[in-house]
């Protein structure tokens, strides 16, 4: 628990001047991103693990290997990032907005399913600041509607759902390695799934549309010579530079030292915060294990503004505190988003039982009321004494309010 950790060490490097020391040679390469996949799909339990460029190009690949084509719907949140909003609008499909849960800020799968239409293909179940869903009940409402389930799991790494790994129960799972996640290859982004199928789809999504492109990242050498027929589809180049994939092989090989430093911190925050009636962490089931990528507190009195709150801990010494995104609908872009990726007119319609989705204020209202609530405190303190020192002063801060 305490002492300094050292987030990128000698594994890292000793990866990376590998793959310089192959001057990117292929008869040399250290194959260092399939080494990468073998080893994330290993330690997630999963048969497939592809390495892409980010978390937004292993959603894109997602949507694409589950099916979703220009006019489908895919159900999401919009308390969280909009990358999965931009993600389905960028496979020219419709984003529609489920509400949340109260005190686990997660996607509630009672409105979820109220929201399914004939054009439902998908929905992406996010777990959010690293806590995973209900995800058993929307697996059985993906089943029951035949539709796919993609974890967005950008936030999430090692977390559990009833001892279940996050990652390994949606029909595809996307993880980002942006340099404030988990680990990081500075930027890259990971799709798994058990499916060869699924796998193959995300792979040439990812890799131009090559014909020859497999789930195990497989090329036959007997006919690469042939200049012709190798792109049997359109696709995108979303593949994961070596250099990135040796620095995220060195982080996996420290995964659970730096998942559980979050982990830690977060706990220290929460006994910090003790017996406070009006500051509320992210409930935790007692079914799910929380990776923390950042600790959401709800401050819930009315009097106390968010601000005054964040101000007073600065002023004490606190390294300050981040709001919950905008809500997607609510993001200027989705107010404006009536061209489609290609630059075409398009006016996005997600019809609820014949009625139009508007994307206005009313449409979400928990994750309206929760999202002006949150308090984001920061989990990555490699140095567990400026943890320390960040929970006393919220301690500080806590009573300075209580005085007041």
């Amino acid at each position: 628990m305490a002492g300094l950790i050292k987030r990128i060490g000698e594994r890292e490097r000793k990866y990376v001047e590998e793959v310089l020391a192959s001057d990117f040679s292929r008869s040399k390469s250290p194959k260092m991103k399939a080494r990468f996949e073998k080893a994330f799909a290993a330690k997630l339990g999963v048969k497939h693990s592809i390495a892409l460029s980010n978390g937004t190009a292993a959603l894109h690949s997602a949507l694409y290997a589950s099916g979703v084509r220009a006019g489908d719907e895919v159900i999401t949140t919009p308390l969280t990032m909009s990358s999965p909003a931009m993600a389905i609008l960028q496979a020219d499909a419709v984003p529609v907005f489920a509400d949340v849960i109260e005190d686990t800020l997660a996607i509630d799968p009672k409105r979820l399913e109220r929201l399914i239409t004939p054009r439902t293909k998908a929905i992406i179940a996010v777990s959010l600041y690293g806590l995973p869903p209900e995800l058993d009940e929307i697996m059985a409402i993906a089943k029951k509607h035949n539709i796919k389930v993609i974890e967005n799991n950008a936030q999430s790494l090692l977390s559990k759902y009833k001892k279940r790994l996050t990652g390994s129960i949606g029909h595809l799972s996307i993880f980002s390695l942006q340099s404030s996640k988990h680990i990081t290859s500075g930027e890259g982004g990971v799709v798994c799934t058990n499916s060869s199928r699924l796998a193959d789809a995300v792979r040439q999504f990812g890799f131009l549309g090559f014909s020859l492109s497999r789930a195990k990242g497989q090329i036959r050498k007997n006919t690469i010579k042939n200049p012709h027929d190798r792109h049997f589809m359109m696709g995108y180049n979303y593949r994961m530079p070596d250099l990135c994939a040796a620095v995220a092989l060195g982080q996996l090989e420290h995964i659970h030292e730096l998942v559980q430093r979050r982990i830690d911190v977060a706990n220290l925050f929460i006994e910090a915060i003790g017996s406070c009636k009006w500051l509320k962490p992210q409930f935790t089931p007692a079914h799910a294990v929380n990776s923390y990528w950042a600790l959401a507190v709800r401050l819930t009195n009315p009097d106390i503004l968010w601000t005054a709150f964040r101000k007073k801990f600065m002023e004490l010494g606190g390294d300050g505190i981040y709001s919950a995104w905008r809500l997607t609908y609510d993001e200027p872009a989705f107010h404006r988003a009536t061209r489609n990726f290609s630059g075409k007119e398009r006016v996005i319609k997600a019809t609820y039982k014949g009625k139009l989705q508007k994307w206005e204020k009313g449409l979400c209202p928990i994750a309206e009321k929760v999202q002006q609530q949150i308090l984001a405190f920061k989990t990555n303190y490699w140095d567990w004494s400026r943890a320390q020192k960040q929970a006393e002063i919220l301690k500080k801060t806590i009573a300075y309010f209580d005085k007041t």
